[in-house]
């Protein structure tokens, strides 16, 4: 894997930590109301609204995003990548474990878009355990 593929990689997770914790944790009844937005309404079926649930949902994914975005600043360095692909991977296959077992509450539009999108993050954050091909001659970049 090359230094820009994993930095592409990483700023999936960044975009999905920025998008979903900014609005979750600013406007979170809003959030909870029309997530994930597109016309796709995906929380009410799941339990009713909690705001301090909702913020403390967007302030961990915020925290995630910045996470990320440091990651991608510092893509030449395995560690921080592992770090944050390690966080994510726990998060996310989590996440996907819970919604296979409810993906009953919605239709089947809903439940193709939550399985697919669901274990695609799963599989970009487990990619990231690729090693950087020429990690030396990648460092310079």
């Amino acid at each position: 894997m090359s230094i820009a593929f994993r930095r592409t990689l990483l700023a999936l997770p960044a975009l999905v930590g920025l998008y979903t914790g900014g609005w979750a944790y600013f406007a979170p009844e809003h959030w909870y109301e029309n997530f994930p937005g597109f016309g796709f309404s995906w929380l009410p079926q799941l339990g009713p609204y909690n705001m301090h649930l909702a913020k403390d949902d967007g302030a961990m994914f915020l925290a995630l995003g910045v996470l990320s975005l440091l990651a991608i600043r510092y893509a030449h360095t395995g560690l921080v990548v592992l770090i944050t692909a390690s966080v994510w991977l726990v998060f996310n296959v989590l996440h996907l474990v819970f919604h296979m077992q409810h993906l009953y509450v919605y239709d089947t539009t809903d439940k193709v878009l939550n399985a697919v999108l669901l274990s695609l993050l799963v599989v970009c954050n487990a990619a990231l355990f690729v090693p950087v091909r020429n990690p030396s001659r990648e460092q310079g970049r």
